[in-house]
């Protein structure tokens, strides 16, 4: 399950592309989403409201692609000032002693309707490899001028393999985790 969340994060298809291309994120139209269970009783949700990252994609030789994206925990935001600024202290996310949320890939190799990327993924100072799907990868030129591509996955990762295991009688272990996200071409 903890590969689900970089899963989410890296989806795409590599049919559309045309040719080799570098990207940067558009934060406008990119998220990174959450849900964790609270006492078995409800779901939890939220959002990372600062996202940033890059990647490239080479349809000619996929293993070429690479992506990356950096999170800042601290743009952490579940609609309640007091339960994010719990969920940023030293209990959960220590947001000032590790700042950002990442993901480096380090190997990428297209399948069916997308890409199986595996790499590094680090959280609360615990860097630990993942493999998830990406699904996406259809080109749109907007506004004109404006190349850009999206992607999307959907994982979930135990935060008590990353060190954060307080209050797991109340807050669940998994965290299930959505990322989506546009690409403009550099």
């Amino acid at each position: 399950m903890k590969h689900a969340i970089c899963a989410l994060v890296l989806g795409v298809v590599a049919a559309p592309f045309g040719e080799a291309a570098d990207y940067k994120l558009d934060p406008a139209h990119s998220a990174v989403t959450f849900k964790i269970s609270h006492l078995g009783l409800s779901w939890t949700y939220g959002r990372f409201k600062d996202v940033a990252g890059e990647f490239s994609a080479d349809p000619a030789d996929p293993t070429k692609a690479s992506f990356r994206l950096a999170i800042k925990s601290e743009s952490l935001d579940t609609d309640n000032v007091q339960r994010d600024n719990h969920l940023r202290s030293p209990d959960f996310l220590n947001a000032k002693q590790f700042p950002v949320v990442s993901f480096q890939s380090t190997a990428v190799k297209a399948i069916e309707n997308g890409y199986e990327v595996t790499g590094d993924f680090t959280m609360h100072g615990v860097i630990k490899p993942i493999t998830f799907k990406l699904v996406g990868g259809r080109t749109a030129e907007f506004p004109k001028g404006v190349q850009r591509t999206g992607f999307s996955t959907e994982l979930a990762i135990r935060r008590s393999e990353y060190g954060i295991e307080r209050f797991r009688e109340a807050v669940g272990d998994e965290v299930y985790i959505s990322v989506s996200f546009e690409g403009t071409k550099k």
